[in-house]
């Protein structure tokens, strides 16, 4: 079971723009629209990063999402389409192994693909 289940990390600015959400609103649409379990709002994130060739910084809040290795695809696509910033952070990272009970509703929290 632990092999289906992932944690993709993304940063997001608190206030969105251009009628794209910020952090929180992004959180709530994709557990609204089950493509993960569960998402952890992580606030005061700084982020040093070269972007067009110079060095910026941005405040961020960073989102820990918990989602199914089968949802990953249709997660990221959603990510990309609601995401403020041109080229949003989206790494996916296994989860090796945790609580069998919550590893169990993080799955099921996240219904497959419909045939």
């Amino acid at each position: 079971m632990t092999a289906a289940a992932i944690v993709v990390l993304c940063t997001a600015p608190l206030a969105g723009r251009d009628e794209k959400p910020g952090a929180h609103e992004l959180a709530s649409t994709l557990v609204a629209e089950s493509l993960c379990a569960c998402v952890n709002v992580v606030p005061a994130v700084r982020s040093y990063f070269r972007w067009q060739g110079v060095v910026d910084t941005a405040d961020e809040l960073l989102l820990v999402i918990k989602t199914t290795a089968e949802a990953a695809v249709r997660l990221r696509e959603r990510i990309v389409q609601l995401h403020p910033y041109d080229l949003p952070e989206v790494l996916e990272l296994p989860i090796a192994g945790g609580l069998p009970g919550y590893l169990a509703w993080l799955v099921e929290a996240v219904p497959p693909r419909s045939p």
